[in-house]
């Protein structure tokens, strides 16, 4: 029976896996996918790491092998200004548009790869919630995962999420199933395992306060039946190897080299951004990052790699709920997690607690047995929330993912003898994943845009949360067919949020500010009746400097600007207009001028466009907008007054 539903556990873990895969078909390559499969093409087949060391070598690698395997053509790097000054989503777009070869399937083939974290995943959740509370539990903790939409909309994207989820939990256990039973097998497995986290994802950095709240628990529980003087040693061997572990495994990720940059290439002047301006915003860390790198302990990409994560933590544009901020906001994940979680899972949550509470009740030394058995569970939730809500980082719910796989082991347990009433016990668990597979199904396959009905559902969700929590830049296919049924000859406009390239699907649109133009210098845009298609992250503007409030100054600031546009639209269609206008000003300065007129006239627009009623919302990510000549002139180009008006007839429409 035991191997049998094995075998089951596996085929529902390699479903999961299919679905994650089945469900990116039709997505565009999202923000970060870009840079992580560029970033490991260059990482495998150069052994060149200047492009994006700031997110886990092993998962990059392993996403980008169909892309180095395949001997997809680099983009030109002799004389490569980017390539130069290692500016990541430059050369990865020109990875990936510019070369003539078609990025789609080996970003597929990718995706496809990163799947298989989310297949380990779901295994390691059926094989410790069987090990706790028996298989039928095991089956419960993951069929919670399997039809979690959270998990799903990520399991299968080309980024260090998945395997992160992973490989903190399996971490986790080896490094607990080491101190319980110290043998060489398992204190070799737990380091093996400890040495891969550290090159998934820097967030690895929070095993260390887990390892060593575990291995106090182990002391302080053990110290009756084993001597210190037999504990202490063992603790001591155990760090040793650890450390020694990881320390040969990041070396061995990167080919053994110090230096980040391959002498065979075309060199580099620096990262993406000079050490002299990454090292000031580390505070203490400095110091140890810059011994280290003195004292080569561990390859430079690894080292810039975490102090650009460091750094970049600091202080990070971040939208909550119509708030905007750079600091974030200790609520954010709490916030981010009651929306996000499927209402069945919330509701599995509290009876779980309620039965723990009246278990503990009954008898009073059940709580220590019971928290004993599920000591690094506990110790990995209670210490990763806590560094999340602590954290500055608040651009996505993604970044809480590795503590559901805690959760749905423990919410197994429901299944377990003697924590519910039988009847119970069938009921809660049987309720909870029909719930969770009612969830995924309304949602399908746009899992990334889920919220639940707290939340006010996906169509909501843009109000509460944008980026990765939503918005990733996934819909392009989709807005590609709507224009091809409903755009006729209408003017097109667009303002996306991602690293996909319309071009590439065939969408001729005028671009609006985007959130990464590559670089591309943009023309002068003027705005008539049309088509404008606005993804949810522009839509809230959180990435722009005239974020928040539309402000007096901003109204005066872009009063005095359109007082060029004349000129600014000559300079960008007239080269003899050009000419005479370069006589009166730099050509940077029209640049300036054009840019910061642009995101202005964007931002007053998309204050109108949140109060309007969209003509369409596709994926629940991009909003469409069919506006007319009246609308246009009172949203960009009326006076204050008109602005406002403009505001108030489009809200009491809605």
């Amino acid at each position: 029976m035991s191997r049998w539903a094995t075998v089951a556990a596996v085929i529902v873990a390699l479903l999961h896996g299919a679905l994650a895969v089945y469900a990116t078909r039709d997505q565009s390559v999202t923000a970060d996918e870009i840079l992580h499969i560029t970033g490991g093409y260059f990482y495998n087949r150069y052994g060149d790491f200047r492009i994006h060391p700031e997110n886990g070598v092993l998962p990059q690698r392993w996403a980008a092998l169909p892309a180095a395997l395949g001997q997809a053509p680099p983009p030109p790097l002799e004389h490569n200004i980017y390539w130069r000054t290692s500016d990541a989503s430059v050369v990865a777009h020109q990875f990936f548009y510019e070369t003539g070869h078609d990025h789609w399937p080996m970003l597929m083939a990718g995706r496809a790869l990163i799947a298989v974290f989310a297949v380990a995943t779901g295994i390691l959740i059926f094989c410790w919630a069987r090990a706790l509370f028996g298989p039928t539990a095991g089956f419960v903790s993951l069929g919670l995962f399997a039809l979690c939409p959270n998990h799903l909309a990520h399991g299968a994207l080309a980024t260090s999420d998945a395997a992160a989820v992973f490989f903190l939990l399996a971490a986790t256990g080896a490094f607990w199933r080491q101190l319980r039973r110290p043998t060489a097998a398992n204190l070799a497995l737990s380091a093996v395992v400890f040495g891969l986290a550290c090159v998934a994802k820097y967030s690895a950095v929070l095993l260390l306060p887990v390892f060593a709240v575990l291995a106090g628990w182990n002391y302080l529980s053990r110290r009756s039946e084993a001597p210190a003087g037999r504990l202490l040693p063992q603790l001591a061997i155990s760090a040793v190897t650890h450390v020694g572990a990881a320390t040969l495994i990041i070396w061995a990720f990167y080919g053994f080299r110090y230096t980040a940059f391959a002498p065979a290439l075309p060199p580099a002047d620096h990262f993406t951004a000079g050490w002299d301006r990454v090292l000031p915003m580390l505070g203490w860390q400095a110091g140890v990052i810059d011994f280290a790198r003195s004292s080569r302990l561990l390859p430079e990409a690894f080292l810039y790699g975490y102090a650009w994560v460091v750094q970049s933590a600091q202080a990070r544009s971040a939208y909550l709920a119509g708030d905007y901020s750079i600091h974030g906001w200790p609520s954010f994940f709490p916030l981010a997690f009651l929306w996000k979680t499927p209402l069945p899972v919330l509701a599995s949550l509290v009876v779980g607690a309620a039965a723990l509470a009246l278990r503990w009740g009954r008898s009073a030394g059940k709580w220590r047995r019971d928290l004993a058995a599920v000591a690094p569970l506990l110790v990995l939730f209670v210490v990763y929330w806590a560094f999340s809500i602590t954290s500055k980082l608040n651009i996505g719910h993604r970044h809480i993912l590795p503590t559901y796989p805690v959760l749905f082991i423990l919410l197994g347990g429901l299944a377990a003898p003697g924590v519910l009433p039988h009847w119970m016990r069938v009921t809660i668990p049987a309720c909870a994943l029909a719930g969770q597979a009612v969830a995924n199904v309304r949602i399908a396959p746009h899992y990334l845009a889920f919220f639940n009905s707290l939340a006010g559902g996906p169509a909501n969700g843009w109000r509460l949360l944008v980026d990765s929590s939503l918005d990733w830049g996934q819909d392009l296919p989709l807005l590609k067919r709507w224009l091809a049924e409903n755009a006729g000859r209408d003017q097109v406009y667009l303002s996306y949020f991602g690293s996909g390239e319309p071009d590439y699907y065939g969408i001729r649109a005028r671009r609006l500010p985007f959130v990464n133009g590559f670089k591309q210098q943009q023309p002068y845009v003027a705005l008539a009746p049309g088509i404008y298609a606005v993804s949810a992250t522009m839509l809230v503007d959180v990435y722009s400097p005239t974020r928040g409030p539309w402000t007096l100054n901003h109204e005066k600031e872009y009063q005095q600007l359109r007082a060029l546009e004349p000129q600014l639209e000559a300079y960008w269609t007239s080269p003899e207009k050009r000419a005479e206008l370069e006589r009166e000003a730099l050509p940077a300065q029209w640049e300036n001028a054009r840019a910061r007129h642009a995101r202005l006239q964007f931002s007053r627009l998309s204050h109108y466009l949140r109060v309007r009623r969209p003509d369409a919302v596709l994926g629940y990510s991009i909003f469409v907008f069919r506006l007319s000549a009246a609308e246009i002139h009172d949203a960009t180009a009326g006076s204050l007054q008109e602005w406002r008006q403009s505001l108030e007839r489009a809200a009491a429409a809605r």
